[in-house]
This record gives C-alpha cells, sequence and structure tokens, in this order.
C-alpha cells in the first residue's frame, strides 16, 4: 500500500466525479411520464369537487374533457388528496347546516331554557322559531310544563303558522321529555315530521340557542322575575322588539319581520322608543308634516 501514487482519499473522490457525470448525462434525455398538472387546471380541479360533493374522480375527469383539459382520474385524485379533500362519499354527506338551510323555508325549531324567579322558583320558558325568517313565533313559559300545557303550545303554534300562510313540514327539537308525545302528534296529524337532535349535539339546535343566548344577555340577565306573569310580560316584550326592530345579521342587520328596504330619507328627528325601562332601544325617526 506504501507504493500507491495517489491516497485514499483522491481514489475516492475520482469514484464520485465519474459518478456525477454518469449520471448527468440523463438530464438532457427526453422527460417520461405524465406531464406536470398546470396551476390553473389543479385550482379547477379543486373548485369542481367543492362546487359539485357528489362528484367522483371520473365525473371530474369528463368534465375537464369539455374544457380542454387531458387528465387521468388518478391524478385527480392525487390532487384533491393534497387539498384535503375527501372523496365524493364524504364530500356528499349531508350536514346539518344544509339540511337547515336547505329546508329552512318550511322548518320550525323549538327549545326549552329556564329562569329562576326572586323567590327561587324554577320557570321553563318554551320558544318556536321560524328559520326562514328568524323570527320567534311563540314564546311561553309556565312553572309545569306538562303534557296538556304541550298540547295546548302545539296547537297555538298550528294556528299562528296558517295565519302567516307557512307549511310545517318539520319540526325540530331535542330530546328532552317535556316535549310531550301528544303534543308532537299534533303536528304529525298535519302532515309535518318531528326531528330529534342528536345526544349532547347543541349545535344542532343552534338557531334556538343563539336566540337563548342573545335573550339573557339583553335581557333576562338583568331582570329580577317575580313570577311567572312577569315573566310572560318580558318575553312578549322581547320577543316583539326582537321580530320587528332589533337588527340580524344573517338577515342583512334588519329585523326579522321588515318587508323591504331601509328608510332612505333623513328628514325628521331621530326619537328613541325605551323599552323595559331603558333596557330595550329602538331609533326611529318621527314623521314630518307636509
Amino acid at each position: 500500500m506504501a507504493g500507491l501514487l495517489v491516497r485514499p482519499e483522491t481514489a475516492l473522490g475520482w469514484h464520485r466525479a465519474l459518478v456525477r457525470r454518469k449520471w448527468a448525462a440523463y438530464r438532457g434525455r427526453p422527460r417520461r411520464g405524465r406531464p406536470p398538472v398546470s396551476t390553473e387546471c389543479r385550482d379547477l380541479i379543486i373548485r369542481m369537487a367543492t362546487e359539485n360533493p357528489t362528484w367522483g374522480y371520473f365525473r371530474i375527469r369528463g368534465e375537464l374533457l369539455k374544457v380542454g383539459y387531458t387528465v387521468a382520474a388518478t391524478t385527480i385524485r392525487s390532487v384533491l388528496v393534497w387539498a384535503r379533500i375527501p372523496p365524493s362519499g364524504r364530500r356528499a354527506k349531508l350536514s346539518w347546516k344544509q339540511f337547515l338551510a336547505a329546508h329552512a323555508e318550511t322548518l320550525v325549531v323549538a327549545d326549552f331554557f329556564s329562569v329562576d324567579s326572586v323567590f327561587f322558583k324554577r320557570l321553563y320558558v318554551l320558544i318556536f322559531r321560524y328559520l326562514a325568517s328568524r323570527q320567534i313565533l311563540i314564546a311561553s313559559c309556565t312553572s309545569e310544563p306538562n303534557e296538556a300545557w304541550m298540547t295546548q303550545q302545539a296547537r297555538n303554534l298550528s294556528w299562528r303558522l296558517e295565519e302567516d300562510g307557512i307549511k310545517l313540514s318539520a319540526l325540530i327539537h331535542d330530546r328532552d321529555k317535556k316535549f310531550a308525545r301528544r303534543a308532537d302528534g299534533v303536528f304529525k296529524s298535519e302532515g309535518a315530521r318531528v326531528i330529534l337532535t342528536p345526544l349532547m349535539a347543541p349545535q344542532a339546535n343552534a338557531h334556538c340557542e343563539r336566540w337563548i343566548g342573545s335573550g339573557r344577555r339583553e335581557c333576562l340577565d338583568w331582570m329580577l322575575i317575580v313570577n311567572e306573569r312577569h315573566l310572560q310580560a318580558i318575553l312578549n316584550v322581547y320577543s316583539r322588539h326582537y321580530n320587528t326592530e332589533r337588527p340580524h345579521r344573517s338577515c342583512g342587520l334588519r329585523p326579522p319581520s321588515t318587508r323591504g328596504d331601509p328608510v332612505a330619507t333623513r328628514a325628521g328627528e331621530v326619537r328613541r322608543r325605551m323599552r323595559l325601562g331603558g333596557l330595550l332601544s329602538e331609533y326611529y325617526r318621527e314623521a314630518v308634516a307636509a
């Protein structure tokens, strides 16, 4: 070994250089395999999958061929996996939010919440809310939510819906035992379904939960309730204020019962109307005499 002209490091360096030269020759060869997917095509695949949850890979491939893109189904799958978009079987499942939005015109949701009076008596409040307009149809309270009381509230709701010309297809409420079977039978006799929300899933009845939170924060948490009659009077005032005066974000910052565009004129003095001793405020323009 002592008679060699070069060191081992030099021989290893020569070998590495030969290997680099060998593989560098492959750079000039034509590239084989599928051409890369353009950014425009990739965005279009993601857009089609997002806008059409029931479309599979081959359905998307057919639509791409119509607009001039030739893409394999496996490539479409790779793009959607990269974008974290599940297959059509999982994308096509109907969520509670989509179900409520699709049937809002014929849906009413109901829920209970409790209020303790100043004398520590537990009172129960039942609300019915119409999803299409976000109106509170009924807000009633009682100290004994028995079957007879619930059945009467169901009849009151049916009469209210008939007056407003609303065709009820389904009523949604949770699995609270206070929702009596006879009360549900009133809706079923009129051809409506009664849908029970999943266990321990308040988001499935989020519209009622949202109103209950608003009612507590804006009204009930600031008042001492004397008795059932007092609470019912407060609920009537707040429900009327909520339906006719309080702006709602899902209604374009207009009250749920308001029809038409906001008042465009600035004529007249702005007045304040107070309810519940100033706890609720409503502003309007005083009419100007012609």
